[in-house]
């Protein structure tokens, strides 16, 4: 029989909610969890992701024909800056702050080759957009409409690809996944009471929402998953989790609450079979870094030496909005408290609980 995890996330004072929200490229999912409910019963919305929302101002600027002026904070890009590249390229002219300018590339240099002028000063016409990966006002004005208070500790959660001078942002990336599976030991190390410093986008979070706990997408879902009770069982002895999200997957060999294994892919360029074949590799212990990088372009794949002392790890499980690329694998499909949409919340619930030492 699977072992029951009958909310184990309610150790925190009865009067301390938490306010966790997952941000992707095409949701964030936001989770208030009162440690008074069950897990189920804890109040939730999965609407869009601040870049979505970005995206549909820059295209109302466009449709104006006026010149756009961006300020802000670094964010994720995807479809803000899909926004800014079609404004560009209707012949209308892009101005952004320097913090702003690092959500369409770090180097300035290239946001400049890009089209986009860096400059405080707004030119005259232009209309201005706060660029930013959270609206906590949003947020709690939706909450308010339905008489819930907005809670005062956050865990957030964003993919960050990190910048490093002289190196590319996947070998800052490289760097992090390497670090979850070799040093971090404890999954839950990965939720950090002060953001790394070259994890810019987690630092951006921090600046709108101090003394919030963050952590990267994949690590959040890889904790939550395991509040499934099916995959709690299974991480016992060895499982591979497969987070399918909107633009990134991440997969994972875990056991109990070690990541042994991992490779991270633009959720783009998989289909079912290349899917399944990554996976196999990764539970055969043969994906190599270089090879990942250069033959499937992916982030990055790390796995443990001491992987090898186990047998491959037979249970998979797979969650995230994309899961359906893994029709006909006969993967377990993860929901955590029956939902599979705030998998990454919960993980992040749990992140918190550690990082604040409750």
């Amino acid at each position: 029989m699977p072992k029951t995890v009958a909310n184990p996330l309610g150790s925190t004072d009865a009067a301390e909610t938490i306010l966790a929200i997952d941000i992707g490229a095409g949701t964030q999912d936001i989770l208030v969890y009162d440690p008074e409910q069950t897990p189920e019963n804890s109040f939730r919305l999965v609407m869009p992701s601040q870049t979505q929302i970005i995206g549909q101002q820059i295209r109302r600027v466009t449709a104006a024909g006026r010149p756009l002026h961006l300020i802000g904070q670094v964010m994720g890009g995807g479809a803000s800056t899909a926004a800014i590249k079609a404004h560009l390229d209707a012949g209308l002219a892009v101005t952004a702050t320097p913090s702003a300018a690092r959500t369409i590339h770090n180097d300035p240099q290239r946001v400049r080759h890009f089209g986009v002028w860096i400059t405080e000063e707004s030119p005259r016409g232009a209309i201005e957009i706060e660029l930013g990966d959270l609206d906590l006002d949003a947020i709690e004005t939706a909450l308010n409409a339905f008489d819930v208070e907005l809670p005062e500790r956050f865990a957030i959660a964003v993919q960050d690809h990190g910048v490093r001078v002289g190196q590319g942002n996947n070998d800052v990336r490289g760097d992090y996944l390497h670090w979850l599976v070799n040093s971090a030991g404890d999954l839950r190390r990965a939720a950090f009471l002060t953001p790394p410093e070259e994890m810019t986008r987690m630092q951006a979070v921090h600046l709108l929402a101090p003394g919030a706990i963050v952590m990267d997408t994949g690590a959040a879902a890889v904790l939550g998953a395991m509040r499934d009770p099916v995959v709690a069982q299974a991480a016992d002895e060895g499982a591979v989790l497969v987070n399918l999200g909107n633009m990134h997957t991440f997969a994972t060999l875990v056991r109990q609450d070690r990541v042994l294994g991992v490779f991270e892919h633009h959720t783009g360029g998989l289909d079912r079979d290349l899917l399944g074949r990554l996976v196999e590799r990764l539970r055969y212990g043969e994906l190599t870094n270089r090879e990942f990088r250069e033959r499937f372009d992916g982030h990055g794949a790390v796995i443990a030496d001491e992987y090898r002392s186990f047998s491959p790890f037979r249970f998979i499980a797979v969650t995230g909005p994309n899961r359906g690329i893994a029709t006909g694998l006969n993967w377990h499909q993860a929901a955590p408290y029956g939902d599979m949409m705030l998998t990454g919340a919960f993980g992040l619930v749990d992140g918190y609980l550690a990082a604040a030492g409750a």
